[in-house]
Formats: structure tokens, sequence, C-alpha cells
């Protein structure tokens, strides 16, 4: 199949000039094979998400125990961080297994519509968009979060940065949605060496602690009674420290906040290199590697240093331990600052995983009918931007209704992941189920048990966080499922009549005659090329007609047509006293084609101005007719006429001719 060349630039209308400056030259399809990622950069872009949650999973866990059991909580932490990593240990052998079995993106989506069918899948579907939706809002707020606690910290409780915590918030996902519509390349060199980046800072708070511990055999402790703490409660005895079951439970599953993302690898293994299976594996491993190893290191600080949450957020658990660890003085002001923005930086790129992940995800649920097609499309740079898009928009409204608070949002958030896991266990516990291979059943019990964990982190969740925020979730849901099922039955019924449609040239036509009308509104570019094209249809009659809505107007057209058209079309004026144009012209198209036998098409110019000036100084009714008049022997065209070029050849025209 031959290319097109394509249209040089200074033939671009404007809108499309400011597009290609800000977004960058278009990438044609041929080149989506070169925008794919490395290991080392497919670790920093989609591992974000997952390891950046260290900044703020051990301290969910601290805020749900320390107002009931007060300095008791940081012994109890340990215990919950041990379980949640024995969590994390099955998810990543279960995603292990996904993303050999499921080499195409698509994660725990592609693994329920496989084994349970595409009706379940949408539950799957539903809540990792929720959940990549919940994520963007998360990190983002979590993000802001770090930069005002170094204001707070380094600033001597410097308290003005607060009021702008939602607004920067807000700028942060635009600035992320830019990134992404440039394309997948440059989104990945960017947003990559954050991860590295907190990994060193992790890294350096872990070696600082380890050698001030065995210098001094002990760590400097945070204040536990400073102005804005989580007030304490008082411990009590037994093994939980007196901590009720549900307390317990719910403080587990704010600690499982710290594995959401796990699964972003699994559905953006096609942005990784050939084999992109094994390279989607190797990725996987040494991502939840290091999120087990930094995730039990800051639980680690916290239980030495008694960092405590604080009411409104701020300072956060992990600034708390960077500005105890590296102390004062220019060494600790500087260990700080690195530590906090290497946590800002990474908490805001986690927030462009889903920036990969949903608009993938979206356009597969799409190409299975059970999201608006529009989805599928790929854009100026090869992204998928009305995904992108959707999902900005979508984020910032959460950000807007909660007031950018971490507490609130996590609320709404593990809720939607651990049902993806449950999901995915689920399916690939069916797909072995059914298959007779090497390591059955240790594949059967690692991904039941996978299954199992997660279910029951979604089961306390939705019970322990329910008053919190958590309702509107479950509610979601059911809501969720049902309207993608919805779409999915329209799209099949429009199949269904589609197929009871013959071929095209199967039957004869049953018309004798057929007519055009070219319908007139002013004597102008547009409607000369409308009738020259009657012309070359060659129908039995041509009838030029303007609804009068204006009598004056009317009047003066039909004097200026007999002078200045020069055409044998005659015009006719139907009087349209009600102004119900739309109506007029269906009543005419539909006494026209009364009884049958008579074809009918309807012409109706559409003036098109790639100038402001030209839609301000004419109106255009043509797709409104258009849509008003569905009949069955009747055929609408809409012919545009792009005016402003037509002025500018004339004028080139006169200029040329003068010279």
């Amino acid at each position: 199949m031959a290319a097109t060349e394509p249209v040089p630039p200074s033939h671009d209308r404007p809108l499309y000039r400011v597009k290609r400056l800000l977004l960058g030259p278009p990438l044609i399809t041929e080149e989506l094979r070169t925008e794919k990622l490395s290991n080392p950069m497919a670790l920093g872009v989609l591992a974000s998400d997952c390891m950046s949650s260290t900044a703020y999973g051990p301290e969910e866990i601290l805020r749900a125990l320390v107002p009931v059991i007060g300095a008791a909580a940081f012994s109890l932490l340990l215990p919950i961080t041990g379980v949640v990593i024995l969590v994390l240990l099955l998810l990543t052998l279960c995603y292990r297994d996904v993303v050999t079995v499921y080499t195409r993106a698509g994660g725990s989506y592609v693994v329920a519509r496989e084994n349970f069918g595409p009706n379940v899948a949408q539950i799957a579907a539903v809540a990792l968009l929720i959940d990549y939706v919940v994520t963007v809002a998360v990190q983002t707020a979590a993000g802001t979060d770090a930069l005002v606690s170094l204001a707070h910290l380094a600033g001597g409780g410097f308290t003005g940065f607060d009021r702008f915590r939602t607004p920067l918030s807000v700028l942060v996902v635009l600035v992320l949605m830019y990134g992404n519509l440039r394309g997948i390349r440059e989104a990945g060199r960017a947003f990559a060496l954050p991860a590295y980046l907190f990994m060193v800072a992790v890294g350096a708070m872990l070696v600082t602690g380890a050698v001030r511990l065995a210098v001094d055999g002990r760590l400097p402790h945070a204040y536990l009674h400073a102005s804005g703490a989580v007030p304490l409660g008082s411990p009590g005895g037994g093994a939980l420290y007196g901590a009720s079951l549900f307390i317990v439970l719910r403080a587990f599953a704010n600690g499982g906040s710290s594995l959401t993302g796990l699964e972003a690898i699994s559905n953006g293994v096609s942005a990784f290199r050939e084999p992109q299976g094994v390279n989607a594996r190797r990725t996987l491993v040494a991502m939840s590697c290091t999120l087990g190893v930094m995730v039990l290191g800051v639980s680690l600080l916290a239980r030495a240093t008694h960092a405590i949450p604080y009411t409104d957020g701020n300072p956060t658990v992990i600034a708390q331990e960077a500005h105890l660890l590296f102390g004062s003085g220019w060494f600790g002001t500087v260990g700080l600052i690195y530590v906090q923005l290497a946590t800002a930086l990474i908490l805001y790129t986690g927030a462009n995983t889903p920036f990969t992940g949903f608009p993938f995800l979206a356009s597969f649920v799409a190409e299975d009918s059970f999201l608006p097609r529009q989805l599928t499309r790929r854009g100026h740079r090869l992204a998928f931007s009305n995904g992108i898009i959707v999902l900005t928009a979508l984020a910032l409204a959460l950000l807007l209704v909660t007031g950018g608070s971490v507490d609130r949002l996590v609320a709404l958030y593990a809720i939607g992941v651990f049902t993806g896991f449950t999901m995915a266990a689920a399916g690939l516990t069916a797909y072995h189920f059914r298959r007779r291979e090497p390591g059955r059943r240790f594949k059967l019990l690692v991904n039941a048990a996978a299954g199992v964990a997660s279910a029951l982190v979604v089961l306390i969740f939705a019970v322990t966080k329910f008053a919190e925020g958590a309702w509107l979730v479950v509610i979601l849901f059911p809501l969720g499922v049902g309207a993608l099922v919805r779409i999915n039955r329209q799209y099949r019924a429009e199949a269904a009549a589609m197929d009871q449609l013959p071929a095209p040239g199967a039957d004869r036509a049953p018309w004798r005659r057929h007519v055009v009308y070219v319908l007139v509104d002013s004597l102008d570019l547009a409607t000369f090329k409308a009738l020259r094209y009657a012309h070359g249809l060659a129908p039995d009659e041509i009838r030029a007609i303007h609804f009068m809505i204006d009598e004056r107007h009317a009047r003066a057209l039909m004097e200026r047509w007999t002078d200045s058209m020069g055409t044998t079309v005659p015009l006719e004026v139907i009087a349209c006293p009600d102004r119900r144009l739309n109506q007029a012209v269906r009543t005419l198209a539909r006494e026209t084609t009364h009884g049958g036998g008579t074809a009918l098409t309807l012409l109706v110019p559409r003036r098109t101005y790639g100038s402001v000036l030209g839609h301000i100084l004419h109106r255009d009714t043509g797709d409104a007719i258009g849509k008003a008049v569905d009949l069955p022997d009747v055929a609408v065209t809409i012919l545009p006429f792009d005016v402003d070029a037509a002025v500018r050849r004339l004028e080139s025209g006169r200029r040329a001719r003068s010279a």
C-alpha cells in the first residue's frame, strides 16, 4: 500500500500548529516499535508508583494504631509490616506468573477475561480504572506533603506553604498529562531518574541509621507530644498491646497501600522491549525486592526514632526520620532537603504510572466493546491521548473534592487495586487448574493463597474504612460494571443490526427517480460549489431550495440569484413562518419521497473558516440539518468549503495578473 506524503507544516491550521509546537512533530505509526522502554528505564517509570508508597505506607499503619495504643504502636509496627511483606511475596509470585503466561499488556483484566469471560472481567476493569484514578490523586497529594514537610522542618516551622497544597497538586497532574501526551519515550526519560534518586535517599537513611546506632547505641527520638501530632492512646496489656483485632486489621489494611502499583508492570508489558515477557518478569522481581527492603527499612527507622504521624499530615514520618537521622547543621539540612526532594519527585512521578497503565487498559476494554472505541486511538505522539485526558480530568476532580488529603484518599485506594489482585490470582488459579504442567501444584498453591489474601484485604478495607470513604468505592463498583456492560450491549445491538442488512449490491435499489435539492442559505462560494457538485451527480432533477425565515433576505437572495449565479437551476423559496428550519427540511424530504420510488439527496453547503473572524461573521446550520433528517430514502451530503482558502487563491490570482 502506497503511503501518502505528509502535509507540509506551512499548510497546517493554526490550532494544529499550536499542538505541534507544544507536543512536538507527530510520530508515524511505524515508529511505534521504537517507542519502547529498556528494563532500567521501565523500572524507573512503571515502578515509581509502587516504590513511592514507601513514603506513606508505614505512616498509615501508625496513623491507625497511635490514637489507640500510643507509643506501643511502634512495637506493633514491625509485625504488621512483616505481614504486608508476606502478601507482597505472594503477589510478586502471582504477577510473575501473569507476565509469563499473558505477555500482552492488560494484567488482571486480560487474566480475568481469558478465564472467566468478558462480563466478569469488567470487575477487574472497574477495579483497575478506579485504582489508577485514585493513584494519581494520592501520589500527587503525598508529593506535595513531602514539600510542605520540608518547609516545616527546614524552615523552622514555616506553615505558609500549606495554602498552596491543592493548587500545586493540580499543577503537577497537568504537567504529567503534558509529558505523557508527548509520547512514551520522552515520558520515560523524564520520569525514570526520580525512582533511583529515592532509592539512594532511603539507602542513605538506612546507612546513616546503622552507623549512628553502632556508634551511639541508639537513635534520637521524636517528641511524641508535639503540637499537631496525632494524640496518643493508652496502651493496654496482651499480645496486641491492648489494640482490638479491628484496629489491627485496620492498620494492616492501611499498610496494604504500600503494595499499590504492583500491577503496573503487568498492565504495561507492551511498553517493554522484546522479549517483553522476560523483561517484564525481571523488572517485576527487581521492583518487589526493592520495595520490600525500603518498606521494612522505613518501618524499622520509625520504630527506632518514634517518628509520629501528624493530624494534618505534615511533617510526614519519613521527613521526621531524615531530620532525626541527619541531625542539624549543614550536613543535616542538605540530607533532609535531598531526601524530601527525592521523595516528592518519586511521589509525583509515581503518579505517572497510571498515565501509562490507564490508557493501555482503557484501550483493551474498548477493543472488547465495553468502553467507547475512541479510547483505542493513538494520538499525535502515538500515546492514547483520549485515555490520558480522561484520567487527568477524573484525578483533578478527586483532588479538588478531597482537598488533596492523603488520609482521605487512602480510604478509596486499596479496594480497587486489591480487587484487581484478587481477579488476577483467581484467574491464574483457574488457568493452572485446567492444565497439567510442571510445577502445577506450586502454582495453584501460590495463586490461590494470593487470591485469598487479596480478597481478605478487600473485605478488611471495605469494613474498617467504610465510614471514611470506602463506601463510595463500594457503590461505584456495581455502577461501573453495569455501565460497562450497558455499553457492550449497545455495541452488540448495533453489530446485530448490521448483520441483518443485505450486502451492498446484493439487491437492486427500488428507486425510479433521483432528485437533488441544494439547500441555499445565501449566495456565496459554498453554494456555487454545491450546485456544481449537484450537476456532477447527473440526477433526474435539481432544485435549489431556500427556506424563508426573513422575507427581506429571501427577496434580496432571489434578485441576486437571477442576476449573478448564471445557472439554469431556479431558486425556490419555501415559507418557514415558525422558524423551525430543521422541521421544515424534514417535512419537504418526507413529501418528496412519499410513496417510494424516489431517492432524494440533500446537499448542504458547510462553510469552514481557518480564522476566528470567519466564524464570527458567518453562521453554520449545515450539521444541525444533517442530524435532523433521518429518512429511509434520503441521503444528506454536507459539502465543506474552505472560504479562507478560496479567498487566498483569489487574491493570489489577482496579484499574479497585476504583476
